[in-house]
């Protein structure tokens, strides 16, 4: 049994602060109930399963938003500016809602995605008051419903989407449902339940993670905010916990690995549980827990400015976008430094904040945008990157077109070492990972004086013979970074061949290189911050152009520092090192 904490107590609670006919609130199972009542509750979920349950919808209760959930994320007050001048704006691309024809919609998956799940609602709410907006809102939903009310399809349907839109439908249903006309409002409410009808069909056939995690959500949202839903709660929350369970790691990481589908599924559960607050119920133990493990994940990769690490194709979120998620989801932690089966190390000295991708890509059946990044490293001095990944795979759009998308998600597209310039895991050609790293070796140890961690990984093993282990040094006063990156020939293999070798680190926008004269070195100048000079103690070093994606999808250019070298039969390393001195 499970009691929110710290809800209001209403003035009928009775002596122990529970509201009556509250007093036990059930979580995803049915422990504690009497054999009667769960013999019930299974009869009851037999009949939702049914027809029956349809014309219960139709005839006893009649269809009504119960209440209206707050949406505390803030929306993109540019994108709602542009709604309110007459067109869609994503990622660089505009669409004129005059001309919106969702029968015919012709622009990118996440485009579509981004109108077919309305979360252009919080934009909109954003940048308008509701007499603003609602015409507005009204105008793009109608033609929504004249496309697709009558006949589910992909992707306007698909599982995500349509979980999505039942949370931005409801959290901003004023939108939506203020208009005069009965017919308009009485064909929104029933696609609301259709919605809700299809979802509990297909919810646990969406793929494994942030989507199905999304669709469950959206039938508790229903659940508690129409009438008769006692029976698609059970089973909703029942799901949810299912969903949790199959999409998070144990320490609180995504199993797509990527801190956008992390921030995504904080802002979900924290849109969720809002439902649960505007009903006055509990939310189930699972949910409250989920939120507790994910929030400090994702802070794991928040660097000094607060905003997130380039990691499996995010661009690096805004400190502010970041921040409004984590207040929605009111869990207060520090950032988790290990978190071994999301694959993220995290180590914080003085100022000096670095991160490492220390585990496999993920599975390519959970990841669209997955990298082949194992072993790369991103680098912060208080608020200003020093080191970084290109990052923005998965934000394709106006400025990143798909062969950009795709070029980068290798391992040169990240601050590590690539051997002969192929990828540790392999790229097919229709976008999905394949073979390279399956085993990452991590042993990391802490004392006064500073951090050690060192890892390996087999992703080159297969193809050229070669183990690729990496060394990081971290001084306690954090003005030293240290490594070491080792190619050593793998046991029970051929006698691999030479093979040349690229070093690659990224810097960060506003951050000036210039090589010594020995070509061995370099000073890094960060705009209006800190100078720090890096130092190869092997091979050669050269500045390159390079590039680095913001949360918007938008590429700055930038430059990267390549140290070239050799990989020989009886092994090879280069040392180098990152030193602040002034």
């Amino acid at each position: 049994m499970s009691v929110r904490k710290g809800q209001d107590v209403p003035p009928e609670a009775g002596d122990d602060g529970i509201e009556q006919g509250k007093r036990l609130i059930r979580v995803a199972d049915d422990k504690g109930l009497s054999l009667a009542q769960k013999i019930a509750n299974h009869f009851y979920l037999l009949s939702w399963k049914t027809p029956i349950h349809g014309r219960r919808l139709k005839g006893k209760y009649p269809l009504k938003l119960l209440a209206v959930p707050n949406d505390d994320v803030p929306g993109d007050s540019r994108a709602g500016a542009a709604i309110r001048a007459g067109y869609f704006l994503f990622r660089g691309k505009k669409l004129p809602i005059d001309t919106l024809d969702f029968h015919r919609l012709d622009v990118g998956p996440a485009f579509a995605d981004y109108l077919h799940g309305f979360r252009w609602l919080r934009d909109l709410a954003s940048s308008a008051s509701r007499e603003q907006g609602a015409p507005i809102a009204e105008t793009v939903m109608r033609k929504w419903l004249a496309a697709h009310h009558e006949t589910p399809s992909e992707p306007a349907w698909r599982a995500d989407n349509a979980g999505w839109r039942l949370l931005f439908w409801t959290a901003h249903a004023p939108l939506i449902l203020s208009s005069s006309d009965l017919v308009y409002r009485s064909l929104v409410l029933n696609c609301i339940a259709r919605t809700a009808r299809h979802l509990d069909r297909i919810a646990d056939k969406a793929p494994m993670g942030l989507p199905r995690l999304t669709a469950w959500c959206g039938i508790l949202a229903a659940a508690l905010l129409i009438p008769g839903g006692e029976a698609r709660r059970l089973f909703g929350e029942a799901g949810l916990k299912r969903a949790i369970d199959s999409g998070f790691h144990a320490d609180g990481g995504i199993v797509a690995r990527s801190p956008l589908a992390q921030l995504e599924a904080i802002m979900l559960l924290s849109m969720l549980r809002a439902v649960y607050d505007v009903r006055r119920e509990g939310a189930p133990a699972c949910l409250t827990d989920a939120l507790n493990r994910a929030v400090p994940a994702l802070l794991g990769l928040a660097h000094g400015d607060g905003g997130l690490g380039n990691w499996q194709g995010a661009g690096a979120i805004a400190p502010q976008n970041v921040q409004a998620v984590i207040a929605a989801s009111r869990v207060r932690a520090r950032p988790l430094r290990q978190a071994r089966d999301w694959g993220y190390q995290r180590i914080a000295a003085g100022t000096t904040i670095l991160q490492i991708d220390a585990a496999p890509p993920p599975v390519a059946r959970l990841a669209e945008a997955g990298c082949a990044s194992t072993g790369a490293i991103e680098i912060s001095d208080g608020s200003a990157r020093l080191i970084v990944n290109c990052g923005g795979a998965a934000l394709e759009g106006a400025w990143i077109p798909r062969d950009l998308a795709q070029g980068l998600r290798t391992t040169a597209a990240h601050s590590t070492l690539t051997l002969n310039d192929s990828n540790s895991t392999a790229l097919l050609p229709d976008g999905t990972l394949g073979k390279g790293v399956t085993e990452v070796e991590l042993n990391r140890q802490e004392s006064d004086n500073g951090s050690r961690l060192e890892l390996s990984h087999d992703g080159y093993v297969r193809r050229m013979g070669y183990v690729h282990r990496r060394l990081l040094l971290v001084s306690g006063d954090g003005k030293e970074v240290r490594g070491e990156d080792m190619l050593t020939p793998a046991e029970r293999r051929r006698k691999p061949a030479k093979q040349p070798v690229q070093l690659r680190f990224h810097l960060a926008p506003g951050v000036e290189p210039t090589l010594t004269a020995d070509a061995m070195g370099a000073l890094l100048r960060i705009d209006l911050g800190a100078l720090w000079q890096f130092r190869a103690g092997a091979g050669a070093l050269s500045v390159e152009d390079s590039l680095w994606v913001d949360a918007n999808g938008h590429p700055h250019p930038t430059k990267q520092l390549v140290v070239t070298g050799e990989a020989l039969p009886g092994g090879s390393s280069i040392g180098w090192i990152f030193k602040r001195v002034g």
